[in-house]
């Protein structure tokens, strides 16, 4: 069988959060398909390694890639472009609440480079459909409830087909119903081939959803579950 394609990989990196280390000789791979959760009590590190992966926050020591970019080298011109290769999905939605769901979605997409109107309004009704929110195309993000919010959160995280979506707490502000069904939307999409590296603290949605799972804790990160954790 053919060996999956590497999106992530950390070898010995230092991860910093401003200009202090939070992390120390981190390893961490994540190959096309994968579902990895980080997982850790808060202000162990676990955001700074979703920063990292996105280049918001420069690596420290080391060496990591994402998607095809050394992160400890990459231009600054270069940081949209790793970006599009990535969807985010964040706690708090981070919608546009000056515009409709249509119009967060058409920013989106015109801001990295799509010109052609029907190419767009077909991509945006492919991305809604797709986390079940068709209907909701000519909503403010203040009519919606916050688990409508994530799911178009999410489908703007599916815009540019992202080879990998990086999800910080993307449950942790909805109650628990609410939360599996995000949890099914992210698995589902999984299945069809995204990989997805999922920050939280709940470890119960670890065990309901299986991945790998990566612990932040005592300044490093240690795999628990998956091939070659340790017991």
């Amino acid at each position: 069988m053919a060996e999956k394609e590497t999106l992530i990989r950390f070898r010995n990196a230092d991860i910093m959060n401003g200009e202090s280390t939070v992390l120390f000789s981190v390893d961490l791979t994540v190959q096309r398909g994968d579902f990895v959760y980080i997982v850790g009590k808060v202000g162990t590190g676990k955001t700074s390694i979703i920063r990292t992966v996105t280049a918001e926050n420069r690596l420290g020591g080391g060496s990591a890639e994402a998607c095809g970019y050394d992160l400890g080298n990459i231009r600054t011109r270069d940081i949209p472009y790793l970006r599009r290769k990535i969807g985010i999905v964040f706690q708090d939605f981070q919608l546009l609440m000056d515009r409709t769901v249509e119009d967060n979605l058409r920013f989106v997409l015109e801001s990295t480079g799509w010109k052609n109107g029907q190419e767009t309004d077909r991509r945006i009704n492919e991305v809604l459909s797709a986390v079940g929110m068709s209907h909701k195309l000519h909503k403010m993000p203040h009519q919606l409830s916050g688990g409508e919010q994530q799911r178009i959160a999410i489908a703007r995280a599916l815009l540019n087909r992202p080879e990998l979506i990086v999800a910080d707490e993307p449950t942790g502000n909805l109650d628990a119903e609410t939360a599996e069904g995000i949890m099914q939307l992210l698995k589902r999409i999984n299945g069809e081939g995204t990989a997805i590296v999922m920050v939280t603290h709940n470890r119960s949605i670890c065990e309901r959803y299986p991945g790998t799972v990566y612990e932040c804790r005592n300044e490093t990160v240690e795999k628990i579950s998956g091939d070659d954790a340790q017991d």
